[in-house]
């Protein structure tokens, strides 16, 4: 090896060694997001999730074509295998993301309101989650007859095309789309940092709203495109505001809900159609999981019924139900009334924009009076070239024998077309169309009904010439294309557009009422049993050492208030509860409540109207009786501090709906029987109260009981009535001791 050639490795693997050993450079973030993010952000958004003004995504528009291309606008249905095989040549995706393109634009999947493929087989449906579809070799499609009015023209220069992703195909940029299809098609796309949907709308409604748009640009579209239609029917909660929000801007959101019907004889409510945004399945879970957790009590069983009759979901309620009642309910709390949020974002000119209605007409229409311009073009060209040949063949028609003895005469085939040329002083084009004709063709009959064709073809050229340069004619094609359309495609409204409000029940209304008894425990547990399963229950399941302090009876609508031992309070609604047994050991209140840890509930009382009083009795002889508003708040606060005072510890607590008696104890050697309106109410929560009991030093208040209790626990409670405050009480007496 020569040295000049060791040295030079030397140095190189010195150099790589310097290189390897060196700490790297870091790059500056922004630099390689636009170097590797910004390229992939881009092909999504343009070649993946945006649908274009004509209303079809690259996937879309991919397989459409080549199913053209493969004769199926016209031809028998095919295999879909076939299809997706085929589509591979544009699209170089799997076979399974092919096909389930194609299933949702079947007539068989239900999920456009104007399908673009005509199927036989089974294509799953879109508003069932479980329901799939067969494999593309048991399936057969073709394009439907409305995709006649996508492919409009195609072949006539209407739209670009470009090379497929090998270079071995042409494939389109757009389909020239006769119609709004952007508007009868719904669109779901997501893609990075901008996401797309759109809602279809009825196609009869679309052309009129189009050729309304083309006449006066101005003209109040609502009065035409009443509202969005769905290929699964249903109902539209017209809101004017909402609907003219998504006219105008392209974006926001109103309510669809499902249609049904009650059959009395077998008190069964049967769901016929359901919103476009939800499956029978997410309804049926959703009412089954309201029906086991014991908040929907009205329906005893549910059931999915669709065959090939169409949907059907079953629910059977109790025959003293209301079934209006139960559908409110439902509708309030399932996916029965659902809501579509709209964001109209198209691809224009390969920029995503945000439209409004009135948007995309305009863009659609300007998209489509270029497709019609060039085609115009096109039929001009061609007929401008054929009226050449006439032409031509006019002056040949003089001296047919002249012709052939010109063709005869010429001892090369390559100087025919020069001498024709020469001989009756025509174009090339001319000569050659004479040279190619038949000699069959060479009769006056055929040659005069060629040169009677000049004045159709003269008269031709000119209404082409004159349309190319009237935007006002290329408008009138357009409307006289739309109407056509209308007339062969257009079919009656599914969705039903219901105006008003959607009626919404109360609050109170959605919740299940029932009988049922709240039991608290000394370590803070809660048991909500409805008195239908304590009936057959047996005793309390509780922790060791612990016991049930409390009981009240209440309905599941009740509110309740927890009184904790941090001098706060919860508030919390019977319903949010979860029922249990008397063989379960309850909810914790720490996290029911989300309280804060240690802290212990020690007395529960019903909110109701709010009114009476609380009474809390602390061991200092004070007693404050705080009106119930005071816990009233006008916002669903969950909590409340300074519930009541802490300058004491707390001895008892009661709600009273009006004034009654007590017995309150000093150390179990004195007792006092009062009336709790010697009490002055109080507004204040966390009020210290009044002394009532008169206390000497080292003696607390004991216990208060109510009169009830009292009579149990002795012998003559009225001996220690006092009628003024504060008392000292009275000793026991000696049965009572």
């Amino acid at each position: 090896m020569p040295q000049s050639t060791q040295k030079t490795q030397r140095k190189s693997k010195a150099a790589a060694k310097v290189i390897a050993e060196s700490p790297a450079i870091p790059k500056p973030i922004a630099g390689i997001l636009e170097e590797n993010y910004m390229p992939y952000t881009m092909s999504v958004i343009v070649s993946r999730a945006i649908p274009e003004i004509d209303g079809l995504k690259p996937s879309h528009r991919k397989l459409l074509y080549m199913m053209y291309k493969m004769g199926l606008l016209t031809g028998p249905r095919r295999k879909s295998a076939d299809v997706v095989g085929q589509t591979m040549q544009l699209n170089p995706h799997g076979e399974m993301a092919i096909y389930e393109t194609l299933v949702r634009l079947t007539r068989a999947n239900d999920a456009l309101l104007h399908p673009l493929v005509d199927s036989k087989g089974s294509f799953g449906k879109h508003y069932s989650r479980d329901m799939a579809f067969a494999a593309s070799r048991y399936t057969e499609v073709k394009l439907d007859a409305i995709c006649a009015e996508l492919f409009r023209d195609i072949d006539k220069d209407s739209v670009d095309f470009i090379d497929n992703y090998n270079g071995l195909m042409k494939e389109p940029v757009l389909l020239p789309s006769a119609y709004p299809n952007i508007l009868t098609t719904p669109n779901q796309g997501i893609a990075v940092g901008m996401a797309s949907r759109i809602c279809s709308f009825n196609l009869r409604e679309v052309c009129e709203a189009a050729i309304a748009y083309i006449k006066n640009p101005k003209t109040d579209l609502t009065k035409i495109l009443l509202a969005p239609d769905f290929s699964t029917g249903g109902e539209l909660i017209y809101n004017e505001n909402e609907i003219n929000a998504i006219y105008e801007t392209g974006e926001g959101s109103f309510k669809l809900r499902a249609k049904y019907r009650y059959d009395k004889k077998n008190s069964c409510i049967e769901v016929y159609e359901i919103p476009y945004t939800t499956t029978i399945e997410a309804i049926i879970d959703k009412i089954a999981a309201m029906v086991k957790s014991g908040k929907l009590k009205d329906v005893t069983d549910v059931r999915d019924e669709t065959d090939l009759n169409g949907l059907k979901i079953a629910i059977d309620i109790r025959r003293s139900s209301d079934h209006e009642v139960v559908m409110q309910r439902l509708f309030a709390q399932t996916t029965l009334m659902d809501s579509f949020s709209c964001n109209f974002n198209i691809l224009v000119n390969g920029r995503p924009r945000t439209l409004g209605v009135a948007g995309i007409l305009e863009e659609w229409l300007n998209f489509r009076t270029n497709c019609v311009k060039r085609r115009v073009a096109y039929e001009l060209a061609g007929n401008k070239a054929k009226l050449n040949l006439l032409l031509g063949l006019e002056k040949v028609l003089l001296d047919i024998d002249k012709a052939i003895r010109i063709i005869r005469g010429t001892e090369t085939e390559a100087m025919v077309i020069p001498n024709l040329m020469e001989g009756f002083d025509i174009n090339k084009e001319q000569a050659e169309f004479i040279a190619e004709i038949r000699l069959r063709n060479l009769n006056h009959e055929y040659l005069l009904k060629r040169v009677n064709e000049r004045d159709t073809l003269e008269k031709d050229i000119a209404g082409l010439t004159a349309a190319l340069a009237d935007p006002k004619k290329i408008g009138a094609i357009i409307t006289a294309e739309l109407r056509d359309i209308m007339k062969k495609h257009g079919k009656d409204r599914r969705t039903e557009i219901v105006r008003g409000a959607a009626p919404v029940l109360p609050a109170a209304d959605l919740v299940e009422d029932y009988p049922l008894r709240m039991f608290l425990t000394a370590h803070s547990y809660l048991k909500k049993i409805p008195l239908s399963s304590l009936r057959m229950s047996g005793e309390h399941y509780l922790k060791e050492g612990d016991a049930v302090i409390q009981e009240l009876d209440s309905t599941n609508k009740t509110e309740l208030l927890l009184f904790s031992d941090k001098q706060n309070v919860y508030k919390i609604k019977c319903h949010e509860i979860t029922d249990c047994k008397t063989s379960s050991m309850g909810e914790f209140t720490v996290n029911l409540l989300d309280a804060a840890e240690g802290e212990r509930i020690v007395y529960m009382a019903p909110a109701g109207d709010y009114t009476g009083f609380m009474l809390f009795a602390f061991n200092n002889g004070k007693i404050a009786k705080v009106s119930m508003e005071a816990y009233a708040t006008k916002q669903n606060r969950r909590k409340l501090i300074n519930a009541y005072s802490d300058k004491a510890a707390l001895v008892f607590a009661a709600l009273i709906p009006e004034d009654t008696d007590f017995l309150a104890m000093r150390n179990n050697d004195k007792a006092m029987l009062f009336n709790t309106s010697l009490i002055n109410p109080v507004t204040t929560k966390n009020s210290i109260g009044v002394q009532v009991f008169t206390l000497k030093k080292n003696s607390a208040l004991s216990q208060v009981m109510t009169a009830e209790r009292a009579s149990a626990k002795f012998a003559d409670p009225e001996y220690y009535r006092v009628d003024s405050i504060p008392s000292a009480g009275h000793f026991l007496s000696v049965k009572d001791k």
